[in-house]
């Protein structure tokens, strides 16, 4: 149904798939309005500004904000080169946020805390959908408002809620005491957070580009400050899949990445603990004691938890959500994405059709769209929005007509940094060391934490197709 009547489409998050979805919506006529929880636009990205992308720039704009930043005179980044995620900000989007069609329809510090319809919750049906959307909001300096909306769309992304360190999906034991010797997921190890890790030992959990990220960044640390150690607990078998496919890595930059890995860890910087399922957490003194569920221990003085990430459903719990039970994305989408089961090809594009609810006119987009599953990337966010206010507008063909332009070689969906064409490495032992042989590779359906914005990885016979991150 095509959105009419003086009520804005509100927008949740303010990251790049957020406002996409903003220069989307104005392109098509219809007025956006942008809730943002942080002090400022894209604020999860702010936390890993450090990192740098895999994916070159021409994978990480959305044609819609480049029509608006060109109309404004913007200097384009060149396509080749590679972002950090201060890039993204600095060149990208904080300036598309400071346009006057953005910044006075964009509220930051204004988290939004539920979305229900005005006057009926989610039991009720009579003229559902003829109903304004009611979404409440904490506001950063205080006070609580609430908004109506003609249809919602969020892109809130999923950094604010990770994954916790402990098997089973739960937190383990003991887990929430030791949150003081906890950091962040990518900790700016050799900047802002550097006295956190110098001459201190650190204990990275989790087999993602995320883990890859830290671990590297801890190690040129260690070569400036003595004393610093590294350990890597990692409940798999091996760590092949981090390792990825070297020089014949489809991005070369995540090649040497895996490769540079793969060398800390086989000459002893990094010491690595696999099959090592955390079973309990405990603080003793200052240092902090993570037990497997098979009895070893690592001890540290603190631990980076690259454990990926998981949607924030509680907001949404007056809607009617049409979701997957186990990946916690949009039922249709789900088998197409679900890390332990699909294959190593291509992620179909994807676009309102596949993203609607039951609650009609509301959609989840971006890295929250992939529920549990870590494959996302920017350009399938930037589709995604397209075909939704296409769809908000009532154009049901332009809503319908997706697609996805991605480089000729075609890669791997996954993102996993792992050949697709390279065997599994077979079972290795559960000690420090442990390492894979050079071209090994863990299978492409495992898949890294959703700060690997661009472009899928990996190598794949056929053609191309898509995933992001929000």
């Amino acid at each position: 149904m095509a959105v009419t009547g003086s009520l804005p489409v509100a927008i949740i998050g303010a990251g790049p798939v957020g406002l996409a979805a903003a220069a989307h919506l104005l392109e098509r006529g219809l007025e956006p309005v942008i809730f943002e929880a942080g002090a400022a636009p894209a604020d999860a990205i702010r936390q890993w500004r450090h990192i740098r992308l895999f994916s070159p720039w021409q994978y990480n704009t959305d044609p819609a904000t480049v029509r608006l930043l060109d109309a404004a005179g913007w200097e384009a980044p060149k396509p080749s080169g590679l972002p950090t995620g201060g890039d993204l900000i600095d060149r990208y989007l904080e300036p598309l946020a400071a346009l006057p069609a953005i910044a006075g329809r964009l509220h930051t510090g204004s988290r939004v805390t539920a979305v229900t319809r005005e006057g009926l919750d989610k039991t009720h049906s009579r003229n559902r959908a003829g109903t304004p959307f009611l979404l409440r909001i904490e506001e950063a300096g205080g006070g609580t408002r609430e908004v109506r909306a003609a249809a919602v769309i969020d892109a809130s992304g999923t950094w604010s809620t990770r994954n916790p360190l402990g098997t089973s999906g739960l937190p383990a034991r003991g887990e929430s005491a030791a949150t003081a010797r906890i950091t962040p997921a990518l900790p700016d190890v050799r900047g802002r957070d550097r006295e956190i890790f110098a001459g201190r030992t650190a204990v990275v959990v989790g087999s993602g580009h995320s883990a890859a990220n830290t671990l590297i960044h801890l190690a040129d640390l260690a070569a400036q400050e003595p004393g610093t150690r590294i350990l890597w607990a990692i409940r798999g078998a091996s760590a092949a899949k981090v390792y990825g496919g070297g020089d014949a890595d489809g991005l070369a930059a995540r090649g040497l990445l895996g490769s540079r890995l793969r060398g800390l860890v086989q000459d002893g910087t990094v010491q690595l603990q696999a099959r090592f399922g955390i079973a309990a957490v405990s603080l003793n003194g200052t240092q902090v004691t993570l037990t497997a569920t098979d009895g070893r221990t690592l001890s540290a003085d603190v631990v980076v938890p690259a454990t990926g990430f998981r949607p924030d459903l509680d907001v949404l719990r007056e809607l009617r959500l049409d979701l997957d039970p186990g990946v916690e994305a949009p039922r249709q989408l789900a088998p197409l994405i679900d890390p332990e089961f699909h294959s190593c090809g291509t992620v179909e594009p994807h676009g309102a059709r596949m993203l609607a609810h039951p609650e009609e006119d509301f959609y989840i987009v971006g890295m929250k769209s992939y529920g549990r599953a870590p494959t996302f990337l920017l350009a399938t966010g930037y589709e995604q929005v397209r075909s939704v206010a296409a769809a908000l507008a009532g154009d049901r063909e332009g809503a319908d007509t997706v697609h996805l332009e991605l480089p000729e070689t075609g890669v791997c969906s996954t993102d996993v940094g792992s050949s697709c064409d390279a065997p599994a490495l077979a079972d290795a032992p559960a000690t420090a060391g442990t390492s894979a042989p050079a071209g090994a590779g863990g299978g492409c359906c495992t898949a890294p934490e959703p700060v690997l914005l661009g472009f899928p990885t990996g190598l794949l016979h056929g053609r191309s197709g898509e995933a992001d991150a929000g």
